[in-house]
């Protein structure tokens, strides 16, 4: 670890790590588009972000949709804002770059300080035309958002590149300044990334919230920066639900966010009727992320999601101190004796629970949505990012079918996108997998809708 690369962000954080004003939460009909670069493109950040209003806020419907392109700079991102943005007609549109404008192998030239001025520059003297585009657009509200962070600090020998961490932070003061000046939202996720990174390298120098490319967060990466920007959007503290019952009084303490109804209480337990009005966030141990094992479940070690964002709680009083089994709808989920229920259990992380068994076949079906997304994006990569310097954007005829069978012998970014493009040329294709998402979508809804469940507490 370089010690005064560390010194540096440390002395940087403290003085960028301000505080800003919440961001109004996504309201009903709200159509919301994240553009970025491959980070974006990889759609999980905003994918958690989604999930997480499907299943806390399921009757305030809203649309999420990736506008992400890898390899995009700022540059990149203001030739497409009509094509890929505009043309979405978003509602809120949030925008975020500087991984890629700040450069790598330049790094490691003799030059690399007055070259990374040049590109720094060049980022933001093309900024400047995108926050005059989205001036202008004025159905829609702005939110800048910081790049991730790009990890100097990882034991690592691949992708060193040192001094870009310096390059970045330059991005996220105009990022950050612009913000301030037009009244846009604004979200960070460079510099609480780089903290949480630097403080559990302190106790484990091969820590990272990337992969090993330094560059590209893996699923835990990309569920911080989804706590991030709930977090700005001031989720904390909204529960599931909190429940609270005497059981010696036979009577309903406190009930958030649910109803309940029904309370019978008999000597060694009682009965009630539950019905939340949010679902608890299913905890996902799989890596879904190309060359990256890292799992969203990892990121709860080193935030505070599930006290923050993810508590439904039932706590239980005038219990004595024997075990109590927890049933719902019959079905148990689990013992706890009087005292653990006295001082309440998080039914979020139950996975026994039938609202758990709800939450994850939502988490399923938008894996299933994000397989159909990522197909689009993969799309629109070839014809921003190959076909429109060739003038055959949108082309899609068998000339450029055989331009993209001629590039990918050489380019493995082309080459990934291939095998895709053979049906995506097709509109017929998107239209049947833009069909299937929609499908998808309203699914989803329709399983995240309320349901009512009875707990039975019956002592053992």
């Amino acid at each position: 670890m370089n010690k005064s690369t560390v010194l540096f962000l440390a002395a940087t954080l403290s003085c960028l790590m301000t505080s800003a004003q919440p961001i109004a939460p996504f309201q009903s009909g709200e159509r919301v588009v994240f553009v970025g670069n491959s980070i974006t493109e990889a759609g999980y950040y905003e994918s958690y972000i989604w999930l997480y209003y499907m299943l806390h806020y399921p009757g305030r419907r809203i649309t999420v949709y990736n506008a992400g392109i890898g390899g995009d700079r700022a540059k990149n991102i203001q030739a497409r804002l009509d094509d890929d943005v505009f043309a979405k007609k978003p509602t809120t549109i949030c925008l975020t770059f500087g991984m890629n404008d700040t450069g790598y192998f330049e790094f490691l030239q003799n030059n690399a300080d007055s070259t990374a001025k040049a590109r720094i520059n060049e980022s933001h003297l093309y900024f400047d035309s995108i926050r005059q585009r989205l001036r202008a657009y004025t159905p829609a509200k702005k939110i800048m958002i910081t790049s991730s962070l790009y990890d100097e600090t990882v034991k690592n020998p691949k992708n060193y590149f040192p001094g870009k961490s310096r390059a970045m932070q330059q991005i996220a003061a105009f990022q950050k300044e612009a913000a301030k000046q037009e009244g846009w939202g604004f979200v960070d996720f460079l510099n609480p990334m780089t903290e949480i990174t630097l403080r559990q390298q302190q106790k484990d120098t091969a820590f990272t919230l990337t992969g090993s490319d330094r560059i590209h967060p893996g699923n835990a990466g990309h569920f911080v920066m989804a706590w991030l920007f709930l977090k700005q959007q001031g989720m904390s503290g909204k529960a599931v639900a909190d429940v609270a019952v005497d059981a010696k009084a036979a009577k309903v303490l406190q009930s958030v966010n649910c109803r309940l109804s029904n309370l019978s209480v008999k000597p060694g337990g009682l009965r009630v009727d539950y019905l939340a009005a949010s679902l608890p966030f299913p905890q996902d141990s799989i890596s879904r992320l190309w060359e990256n094992p890292h799992r969203q479940t990892e990121a709860l070690d080193v935030i505070p999601f599930n006290d923050e964002m993810n508590k439904e709680m039932l706590t239980v009083k005038g219990l004595d101190g024997r075990n109590y089994q927890v049933l719902m709808d019959g079905h148990p989920i689990g013992s706890w004796t009087g005292e653990q229920l006295s001082s309440g259990i998080n039914l979020a992380l139950v996975k026994t629970t039938p609202e758990y068994e709800q939450s994850m076949s939502i988490l399923w079906l938008n894996e299933r949505r994000m397989e159909l997304e990522s197909k689009l994006r993969a799309y629109y990569w070839l014809q921003f990012d190959y076909f429109q310097d060739r003038g055959m954007k949108y082309k899609d005829d068998a000339r450029a079918m055989d331009s993209v069978l001629a590039k990918a012998k050489t380019d493995w970014a082309v080459a990934s996108k291939r095998d895709n493009y053979r049906a995506a040329r097709y509109p017929a294709v998107r239209a049947s997998w833009q069909k299937e998402m929609d499908l998808v979508i309203d699914e989803m809804y329709r399983l995240a809708q309320p349901k009512s469940h009875t707990i039975t507490i019956k002592a053992l």
